[in-house]
């Protein structure tokens, strides 16, 4: 079957470039901008009035989650902080008694940085 080269050019028509036309439309003047001086929206303001962008732990937390997050300990989902260090324990992997001790004083959440999230 042949093809007639002037039916491609009907099939494929060139497009023709548009000019752009101007909207009218403007931002709102409360819109979330890089350096906008509007209101932060409620949804990330918690009720103490401060941005709900980091969530707040203290030192001893910082060092479980970098615990949780050292991968020569093997995974952590799924298994308790203290079942995670006993287990890296027994396979000699040495990890820190500060975290046992941590962990066995019952101060700190027991469930790792990603426990429930995943």
């Amino acid at each position: 079957m042949a093809s007639n080269s002037g039916n491609m050019k009907g099939f494929y028509r060139e497009k023709k470039p548009t000019t752009a036309k101007k909207s009218s439309k403007k931002s709102p003047s409360n819109a979330a901008t890089l350096g906008s001086t509007a209101a932060q929206t409620p949804a990330l303001v918690s009720d103490g009035g401060k941005p709900d962008l980091k969530d707040e732990y203290d030192e001893k937390e910082t060092l479980l989650r970098q615990f949780d997050l050292n991968m020569a300990y093997g995974p952590c989902i799924g298994i308790t902080r203290l079942a995670r260090w006993e287990r890296a324990q027994r396979l000699g992997l040495n990890p820190q008694p500060e975290i046992q001790s941590l962990l066995k004083s019952g101060n700190v959440q027991t469930e790792s940085l990603w426990g429930g999230r995943i």
